[in-house]
Protein backbone atom coordinates (compact mmCIF):
# COMPACT_ATOMS: atom_id res chain seq x y z
CA UNK A 1 0.00 0.00 0.00
CA UNK A 2 1.58 3.60 -0.63
CA UNK A 3 1.60 4.40 2.87
CA UNK A 4 4.95 5.62 2.97
CA UNK A 5 7.13 7.73 -0.15
CA UNK A 6 10.50 6.52 0.37
CA UNK A 7 13.46 8.12 -0.76
CA UNK A 8 15.23 7.37 -4.15
CA UNK A 9 17.53 4.48 -2.15
CA UNK A 10 18.03 1.08 -1.26
CA UNK A 11 20.23 0.07 1.05
CA UNK A 12 22.12 -3.57 0.90
CA UNK A 13 24.71 -3.57 3.98
CA UNK A 14 25.65 -1.69 7.14
CA UNK A 15 28.12 -1.55 9.54
CA UNK A 16 28.81 0.17 12.88
CA UNK A 17 27.65 4.16 11.96
CA UNK A 18 27.18 3.40 8.07
CA UNK A 19 25.32 2.28 5.34
CA UNK A 20 25.82 0.96 1.86
CA UNK A 21 23.23 1.60 -0.87
CA UNK A 22 22.54 -1.18 -3.82
CA UNK A 23 25.43 0.89 -5.77
CA UNK A 24 28.48 0.74 -2.95
CA UNK A 25 27.59 4.38 -1.89
CA UNK A 26 28.19 4.59 2.01
CA UNK A 27 25.99 6.80 4.46
CA UNK A 28 26.52 7.60 7.48
CA UNK A 29 23.28 7.27 9.76
CA UNK A 30 22.45 10.22 11.92
CA UNK A 31 19.05 8.80 11.89
CA UNK A 32 19.44 5.05 13.67
CA UNK A 33 16.52 3.70 11.86
CA UNK A 34 14.13 6.49 13.58
CA UNK A 35 16.06 5.67 16.99
CA UNK A 36 16.41 1.74 16.98
CA UNK A 37 19.71 0.69 15.79
CA UNK A 38 21.43 2.38 19.00
CA UNK A 39 24.27 -0.20 18.59
CA UNK A 40 24.41 0.87 14.77
CA UNK A 41 23.93 -1.79 11.91
CA UNK A 42 25.43 -5.50 12.48
CA UNK A 43 26.74 -5.13 15.89
CA UNK A 44 28.63 -8.47 16.11
CA UNK A 45 27.00 -9.21 19.44
CA UNK A 46 23.82 -8.81 18.70
CA UNK A 47 24.56 -10.53 15.27
CA UNK A 48 25.87 -13.76 17.24
CA UNK A 49 22.81 -13.42 19.77
CA UNK A 50 20.70 -13.53 17.20
CA UNK A 51 21.99 -15.91 15.50
CA UNK A 52 22.51 -18.54 18.31
CA UNK A 53 19.17 -18.09 19.06
CA UNK A 54 17.72 -18.86 15.97
CA UNK A 55 19.53 -21.50 15.95
CA UNK A 56 17.62 -22.98 19.05
CA UNK A 57 14.52 -21.42 19.52
CA UNK A 58 12.63 -18.81 17.86
CA UNK A 59 8.95 -19.07 19.06
CA UNK A 60 6.93 -21.19 21.81
CA UNK A 61 4.60 -18.37 23.56
CA UNK A 62 3.71 -17.19 25.99
CA UNK A 63 2.06 -20.06 27.27
CA UNK A 64 5.09 -21.72 28.80
CA UNK A 65 8.13 -20.48 30.85
CA UNK A 66 10.56 -18.34 28.25
CA UNK A 67 13.99 -18.22 29.95
CA UNK A 68 15.59 -15.06 28.01
CA UNK A 69 12.16 -13.20 28.58
CA UNK A 70 12.68 -13.66 32.44
CA UNK A 71 16.08 -12.54 32.30
CA UNK A 72 15.43 -9.51 30.15
CA UNK A 73 12.76 -8.45 32.73
CA UNK A 74 15.77 -9.05 35.32
CA UNK A 75 17.74 -6.76 33.27
CA UNK A 76 15.52 -3.73 32.70
CA UNK A 77 14.06 -3.53 36.15
CA UNK A 78 17.74 -3.75 37.46
CA UNK A 79 18.74 -0.94 35.26
CA UNK A 80 15.35 1.40 35.60
CA UNK A 81 13.93 0.43 39.46
CA UNK A 82 10.72 -0.87 37.95
CA UNK A 83 9.20 -3.94 38.74
CA UNK A 84 7.75 -5.74 36.30
CA UNK A 85 7.27 -5.74 32.38
CA UNK A 86 4.80 -6.83 29.30
CA UNK A 87 6.80 -7.42 26.64
CA UNK A 88 5.04 -6.95 22.98
CA UNK A 89 6.13 -6.36 19.46
CA UNK A 90 6.65 -2.45 19.13
CA UNK A 91 5.48 1.06 20.67
CA UNK A 92 2.29 1.19 20.03
CA UNK A 93 1.36 -2.17 21.58
CA UNK A 94 3.23 -1.04 24.49
CA UNK A 95 1.60 2.24 24.91
CA UNK A 96 -1.67 0.50 24.41
CA UNK A 97 -0.56 -1.81 27.26
CA UNK A 98 -0.40 1.16 29.40
CA UNK A 99 -3.45 2.94 28.39
CA UNK A 100 -5.31 -0.61 29.25
CA UNK A 101 -3.68 -0.69 32.87
CA UNK A 102 -4.55 3.12 33.53
CA UNK A 103 -8.10 2.30 32.73
CA UNK A 104 -8.57 -1.00 34.68
CA UNK A 105 -6.78 0.87 37.26
CA UNK A 106 -9.63 3.81 37.18
CA UNK A 107 -12.94 1.14 37.41
CA UNK A 108 -10.87 -0.76 40.18
CA UNK A 109 -11.42 2.51 42.18
CA UNK A 110 -15.05 3.11 40.75
CA UNK A 111 -14.59 5.45 38.48
CA UNK A 112 -16.57 4.59 35.59
CA UNK A 113 -15.08 6.69 32.67
CA UNK A 114 -11.62 6.56 33.54
CA UNK A 115 -9.63 9.83 31.72
CA UNK A 116 -6.11 9.87 30.78
CA UNK A 117 -4.00 13.04 29.91
CA UNK A 118 -1.63 14.02 27.20
CA UNK A 119 -0.29 16.54 25.61
CA UNK A 120 -0.26 18.52 22.58
CA UNK A 121 2.42 17.89 19.95
CA UNK A 122 2.96 14.18 21.41
CA UNK A 123 3.22 10.72 19.46
CA UNK A 124 1.72 7.92 20.84
CA UNK A 125 1.62 5.75 17.86
CA UNK A 126 -0.68 5.18 15.31
CA UNK A 127 -3.33 2.08 16.26
CA UNK A 128 -6.90 3.74 17.48
CA UNK A 129 -6.06 4.28 21.16
CA UNK A 130 -2.73 5.47 20.79
CA UNK A 131 -3.32 7.95 17.60
CA UNK A 132 -6.16 9.13 20.01
CA UNK A 133 -3.81 10.04 22.43
CA UNK A 134 -1.39 11.82 19.72
CA UNK A 135 -1.32 15.20 20.52
CA UNK A 136 -1.00 15.99 16.05
CA UNK A 137 -4.09 16.54 13.96
CA UNK A 138 -2.66 15.06 10.56
CA UNK A 139 -1.81 11.77 12.85
CA UNK A 140 -5.81 11.63 13.32
CA UNK A 141 -6.98 13.24 10.09
CA UNK A 142 -9.90 10.61 8.53
CA UNK A 143 -9.84 8.20 10.95
CA UNK A 144 -12.63 9.88 13.13
CA UNK A 145 -14.65 8.86 15.03
CA UNK A 146 -11.22 8.55 17.83
CA UNK A 147 -11.16 6.44 21.27
CA UNK A 148 -12.61 9.09 23.84
CA UNK A 149 -11.08 8.81 27.10
CA UNK A 150 -8.38 11.32 26.57
CA UNK A 151 -7.92 15.29 28.18
CA UNK A 152 -5.61 17.11 26.29
CA UNK A 153 -2.90 19.49 27.81
CA UNK A 154 -0.36 21.86 26.53
CA UNK A 155 2.81 20.34 26.80
CA UNK A 156 5.43 21.57 29.31
CA UNK A 157 2.11 23.70 31.12
CA UNK A 158 1.88 22.52 35.00
CA UNK A 159 -0.87 25.28 36.03
CA UNK A 160 -2.64 23.71 32.90
CA UNK A 161 -2.83 20.47 34.34
CA UNK A 162 -3.68 21.34 37.55
CA UNK A 163 -6.48 23.36 36.03
CA UNK A 164 -8.12 20.00 34.64
CA UNK A 165 -7.36 18.33 37.84
CA UNK A 166 -9.94 21.28 39.53
CA UNK A 167 -12.56 20.35 36.92
CA UNK A 168 -12.34 16.69 35.76
CA UNK A 169 -12.60 13.90 38.78
CA UNK A 170 -12.67 11.34 36.13
CA UNK A 171 -8.74 11.25 35.66
CA UNK A 172 -6.88 8.45 36.44
CA UNK A 173 -3.46 9.04 34.18
CA UNK A 174 -1.30 10.84 32.95
CA UNK A 175 0.48 9.75 29.70
CA UNK A 176 3.87 11.87 28.49
CA UNK A 177 6.85 11.91 26.79
CA UNK A 178 9.62 13.19 29.05
CA UNK A 179 11.13 14.60 25.73
CA UNK A 180 8.94 15.07 22.39
CA UNK A 181 10.74 13.48 19.38
CA UNK A 182 8.59 13.59 16.87
CA UNK A 183 6.96 17.01 17.86
CA UNK A 184 10.04 18.55 17.48
CA UNK A 185 12.49 17.76 20.51
CA UNK A 186 10.72 19.59 22.79
CA UNK A 187 12.71 19.68 25.88
CA UNK A 188 10.26 20.39 29.20
CA UNK A 189 11.35 23.33 31.66
CA UNK A 190 13.69 21.31 34.22
CA UNK A 191 11.10 21.51 37.17
CA UNK A 192 8.03 20.60 34.98
CA UNK A 193 8.59 16.76 35.11
CA UNK A 194 9.42 16.77 38.87
CA UNK A 195 6.49 18.81 39.39
CA UNK A 196 3.95 16.84 37.41
CA UNK A 197 4.63 13.43 39.60
CA UNK A 198 4.16 15.81 42.52
CA UNK A 199 0.42 16.18 40.99
CA UNK A 200 -0.09 12.34 40.29
CA UNK A 201 0.77 11.59 43.52
CA UNK A 202 -1.65 14.11 45.22
CA UNK A 203 -4.89 12.98 42.63
CA UNK A 204 -3.72 8.97 43.08
CA UNK A 205 -3.31 9.52 38.99
CA UNK A 206 -0.53 6.92 37.57
CA UNK A 207 2.54 8.75 35.85
CA UNK A 208 2.83 6.95 32.48
CA UNK A 209 6.44 8.06 30.71
CA UNK A 210 6.15 7.39 26.62
CA UNK A 211 10.19 6.77 27.16
CA UNK A 212 10.35 4.71 23.23
CA UNK A 213 12.65 7.44 21.90
CA UNK A 214 14.19 8.29 24.79
CA UNK A 215 15.29 5.28 26.68
CA UNK A 216 18.14 2.71 26.17
CA UNK A 217 20.49 5.17 26.88
CA UNK A 218 19.51 7.80 24.06
CA UNK A 219 19.64 10.67 26.35
CA UNK A 220 22.65 9.70 28.36
CA UNK A 221 20.66 7.99 30.79
CA UNK A 222 19.30 4.76 30.64
CA UNK A 223 16.16 6.31 30.81
CA UNK A 224 15.42 10.26 30.86
CA UNK A 225 13.35 9.99 33.56
CA UNK A 226 16.62 8.97 35.35
CA UNK A 227 18.16 12.75 34.73
CA UNK A 228 15.27 13.71 37.58
CA UNK A 229 15.13 12.47 41.25
CA UNK A 230 11.88 10.21 41.03
CA UNK A 231 10.39 6.99 38.90
CA UNK A 232 7.20 6.53 37.11
CA UNK A 233 4.76 4.26 37.58
CA UNK A 234 4.67 3.10 34.13
CA UNK A 235 7.10 3.47 31.82
CA UNK A 236 7.03 2.36 28.07
CA UNK A 237 9.55 1.40 25.89
CA UNK A 238 10.11 -0.05 22.06
CA UNK A 239 12.69 1.25 19.11
CA UNK A 240 16.53 1.07 20.37
CA UNK A 241 15.56 -2.07 22.70
CA UNK A 242 15.90 -4.91 20.11
CA UNK A 243 18.19 -2.87 18.03
CA UNK A 244 16.54 -3.40 14.64
CA UNK A 245 14.20 -6.59 15.97
CA UNK A 246 10.60 -5.18 17.16
CA UNK A 247 10.20 -5.13 20.85
CA UNK A 248 8.07 -3.21 22.95
CA UNK A 249 7.89 -3.44 27.02
CA UNK A 250 5.59 -2.13 29.72
CA UNK A 251 7.06 -1.69 32.63
CA UNK A 252 4.99 -0.78 35.83
CA UNK A 253 6.16 -0.44 39.76
CA UNK A 254 4.79 -0.72 42.87
CA UNK A 255 0.47 -0.68 42.79
CA UNK A 256 0.92 -0.06 38.96
CA UNK A 257 2.62 -3.41 38.80
CA UNK A 258 -0.35 -5.71 40.10
CA UNK A 259 -3.06 -4.49 38.16
CA UNK A 260 -3.22 -6.80 35.16
CA UNK A 261 -3.96 -10.35 36.25
CA UNK A 262 -4.21 -13.10 34.19
CA UNK A 263 -6.54 -12.69 31.20
CA UNK A 264 -6.17 -9.21 31.84
CA UNK A 265 -4.01 -8.56 28.34
CA UNK A 266 -1.84 -10.81 26.15
CA UNK A 267 0.65 -10.90 22.96
CA UNK A 268 1.23 -14.19 20.87
CA UNK A 269 4.72 -12.77 20.08
CA UNK A 270 5.97 -10.59 22.24
CA UNK A 271 8.78 -11.04 24.54
CA UNK A 272 9.70 -14.84 22.68
CA UNK A 273 12.89 -15.81 22.75
CA UNK A 274 14.32 -14.41 19.26
CA UNK A 275 13.03 -10.59 20.22
CA UNK A 276 14.40 -11.00 23.95
CA UNK A 277 18.13 -12.66 23.05
CA UNK A 278 18.94 -9.52 20.98
CA UNK A 279 17.65 -7.12 23.69
CA UNK A 280 19.61 -9.12 26.10
CA UNK A 281 22.31 -8.65 23.76
CA UNK A 282 21.57 -4.01 23.53
CA UNK A 283 21.42 -4.36 27.82
CA UNK A 284 24.56 -6.11 27.89
CA UNK A 285 26.52 -4.04 25.61
CA UNK A 286 25.59 -0.68 26.67
CA UNK A 287 26.87 -1.78 29.85
CA UNK A 288 30.24 -3.68 28.84
CA UNK A 289 31.46 -0.33 26.69
CA UNK A 290 30.13 2.04 28.95
CA UNK A 291 27.64 3.75 26.17
CA UNK A 292 25.85 5.96 28.56
CA UNK A 293 28.86 8.37 29.59
CA UNK A 294 29.26 8.27 24.82
CA UNK A 295 26.05 9.57 24.39
CA UNK A 296 26.87 12.13 27.13
CA UNK A 297 30.08 13.07 25.60
CA UNK A 298 29.09 12.86 22.27
CA UNK A 299 25.64 14.86 22.87
CA UNK A 300 27.56 18.06 24.03
CA UNK A 301 30.24 17.43 21.53
CA UNK A 302 27.70 17.61 18.80
CA UNK A 303 25.62 20.47 20.51
CA UNK A 304 28.41 22.10 21.20
CA UNK A 305 29.66 22.16 17.79
CA UNK A 306 26.21 23.16 16.06
CA UNK A 307 26.07 26.16 18.52
CA UNK A 308 29.99 27.26 17.17
CA UNK A 309 28.99 26.84 13.39
CA UNK A 310 25.29 28.07 13.50
CA UNK A 311 26.29 31.11 15.82
CA UNK A 312 24.66 34.42 14.40
CA UNK A 313 22.72 32.42 11.50
CA UNK A 314 19.55 34.29 11.61
CA UNK A 315 17.69 31.45 9.96
CA UNK A 316 18.32 29.34 13.39
CA UNK A 317 15.88 29.48 15.85
CA UNK A 318 16.61 27.18 18.46
CA UNK A 319 19.31 23.80 19.01
CA UNK A 320 18.24 21.83 21.87
CA UNK A 321 18.72 17.91 22.61
CA UNK A 322 19.92 15.77 25.58
CA UNK A 323 22.24 12.99 24.81
CA UNK A 324 21.76 12.04 21.15
CA UNK A 325 18.63 13.53 20.90
CA UNK A 326 19.55 16.61 18.71
CA UNK A 327 17.21 19.00 17.10
CA UNK A 328 17.91 22.28 15.18
CA UNK A 329 14.85 24.24 14.86
CA UNK A 330 14.88 26.71 11.56
CA UNK A 331 12.56 29.81 11.63
CA UNK A 332 10.93 28.14 8.40
CA UNK A 333 10.17 24.80 6.93
CA UNK A 334 13.15 22.98 5.78
CA UNK A 335 11.76 18.89 4.80
CA UNK A 336 14.28 19.56 1.64
CA UNK A 337 17.35 19.39 3.47
CA UNK A 338 16.29 15.68 3.68
CA UNK A 339 17.22 14.75 0.38
CA UNK A 340 19.42 17.29 0.29
CA UNK A 341 21.46 15.36 3.21
CA UNK A 342 20.68 12.43 1.09
CA UNK A 343 22.75 13.32 -1.49
CA UNK A 344 25.96 14.00 0.78
CA UNK A 345 26.10 11.09 2.11
CA UNK A 346 24.09 11.65 5.71
CA UNK A 347 20.72 10.37 6.91
CA UNK A 348 18.43 12.78 9.18
CA UNK A 349 15.21 13.88 9.29
CA UNK A 350 12.78 16.87 9.53
CA UNK A 351 10.02 16.66 11.85
CA UNK A 352 7.57 19.35 13.01
CA UNK A 353 8.52 20.76 9.17
CA UNK A 354 10.77 22.89 10.55
CA UNK A 355 13.49 20.86 13.15
CA UNK A 356 16.01 18.76 11.42
CA UNK A 357 16.08 15.56 13.96
CA UNK A 358 19.06 13.80 14.43
CA UNK A 359 19.62 10.21 16.61
CA UNK A 360 22.79 8.96 15.87
CA UNK A 361 23.80 5.55 16.77
CA UNK A 362 25.48 5.65 20.69
CA UNK A 363 28.60 3.96 19.11
CA UNK A 364 29.33 7.49 16.68
CA UNK A 365 32.82 8.24 16.52
CA UNK A 366 34.17 11.92 17.11
CA UNK A 367 34.85 12.17 13.75
CA UNK A 368 31.93 10.84 12.65
CA UNK A 369 30.79 13.60 14.40
CA UNK A 370 32.48 16.28 12.79
CA UNK A 371 31.00 14.98 9.86
CA UNK A 372 27.32 15.52 10.77
CA UNK A 373 28.38 19.29 12.11
CA UNK A 374 30.03 19.99 8.71
CA UNK A 375 27.24 18.45 6.78
CA UNK A 376 23.92 19.67 8.54
CA UNK A 377 25.74 23.10 9.51
CA UNK A 378 26.28 23.69 5.40
CA UNK A 379 22.85 22.62 4.18
CA UNK A 380 21.92 25.24 6.58
CA UNK A 381 24.00 27.63 5.85
CA UNK A 382 23.17 27.35 1.95
CA UNK A 383 19.85 28.33 2.72
CA UNK A 384 20.50 31.45 4.42
CA UNK A 385 22.69 32.75 0.94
Amino acid sequence: MTTYAPLPVCFEKGEGALLYDDKGKSYLDALSGIAVCGLGHAHPQVTEAISEQAGKLIHTSNLYCIHRQQELADKLTRVSGMDRVFFSNSGAEANEAAIKLARLHGHKKGIDNPAIIVTDGSFHGRTMATLSATGNRKVQAGFEPLVQGFIRAPYNDIEAIKKIAQNSSNVVAVLIEPIQGEGGINCPDANFLPQLRELCNQHGWLMMLDEIQTGMARTGQWFAFQHYDFSPDVMTLAKALGNGVPIGACLAKGDAANIFQPGNHGSTFGGNPLACAAANAVIDTIEKDQLLQQAQSLGHYLLDGFKQQLSGVELVNDIRGQGLLIGIELKRDCTELVSQALEKGLLINVTAGNVIRMLPPLILSETQADQIIEIVSGLIKSITE
